[in-house]
């Protein structure tokens, strides 16, 4: 398969037609039409479905896209960027499943050039891609996920849950009506432990698939919801945010999965010791008898 079919197959999902992403590609429509028909070929499903709507992506094609998405960026660093890097520098790309994790991704990435030298880094935000199946196809070499690991492709450490608290702000919302619950997509787990108290929740339920833009929302218009307790500790410390008394915490379990290739077995040992420090280091702004930051 083709990176510039792969190209081509981005370029109509964005467009939204083949006559479109063949303007913008300066090619004639039927190479475009052979470029995508060679993918569909080659993985056996239709990626588009085309009709008086337009041309729009099949549920095959969506789970595709990330994937294309990441062969094409990878062939661009790979063609573009790797050669004239130093050859003793170590590449990693890391994933997270759930965006409660992007905040923890960013500071491994620091504690990882901080106690190794510096490092190719990839981190992978796109939460739509599944951890386990990207790490077994190469895509990603090792990713943080919530579910626990049965792809006999890979390897993985089941880590210490991740503890989320129900936190609310101190006042009532902006418009001065019922309270506010923010709901977030942290998986089966998180919806079972949530569902009968949004039910409760005396106002309305809104639902924000991304923590950091969750906890942004909540904080400008008040109202209460479900955080990991290293995400929201500064608030806290602040009095912005209070916790909800008597409410139980949600214990999510998190799994750091990696590819079993025994050349590169030493990066899971050190990614995995370093990981361990890092949320049992103490949250350096909490003073004495502090909890530990992740």
């Amino acid at each position: 398969m083709q990176i510039k079919a792969l190209e081509t197959f981005l370029c109509v999902a964005e467009c939204g037609g083949f006559h479109a992403a063949a303007r913008k590609m300066h090619v004639t429509q039927t190479a475009v039409s052979a470029r995508i028909r060679s993918i569909e070929e080659a993985v056996g499903h239709p990626l588009f479905t085309r009709g008086a709507g337009g041309t729009n992506l099949t549920e095959f094609g969506h789970r595709f896209r990330p994937y294309a998405e990441q062969m094409v960026s990878l062939w661009a660093y790979a063609s573009r960027e790797l050669p004239g890097q130093n050859p003793s520098r170590v590449s990693i790309r890391l994933g997270a499943q759930l965006s409660i994790w992007d905040p923890l991704l960013v500071d491994l990435a620091i504690s990882l050039e901080e106690n190794f030298g510096k490092l190719l880094l990839t981190l992978n935000y796109d939460h739509d891609l599944n951890m386990i199946e990207a790490v077994g196809t190469h895509v990603l070499d090792a990713a943080l996920t919530h579910e626990r690991p049965r792809d006999g492709r890979i390897v993985f450490e089941e880590l210490a849950p991740e503890r989320l608290i129900l936190v609310e702000t101190p006042g009532p919302s902006v418009d001065g009506g019922e309270t506010l619950f923010v709901d977030l997509e942290l998986g089966e787990q998180y919806r079972q432990h949530v569902r009968a108290i949004a039910r409760a929740a005396e106002g309305q339920a809104i639902f924000l698939g991304n923590c950091m833009m969750a906890l942004r929302y909540l904080l400008r218009r008040g109202g209460r919801g479900y955080f990991p307790d290293y995400v929201v500790a500064q608030h806290l410390r602040s009095d912005e945010l209070r916790p909800v008394p008597g409410a139980p915490d949600l214990m999510l379990p998190l799994y750091l999965v990696f590819h079993p290739d025994m050349s590169r077995h030493a990066q899971f040992d050190e990614l995995l010791t370093c990981l361990n420090a890092l949320r049992s280091a103490p949250d350096p702004g909490a003073g004495a008898g502090a909890q530990t930051r992740y």
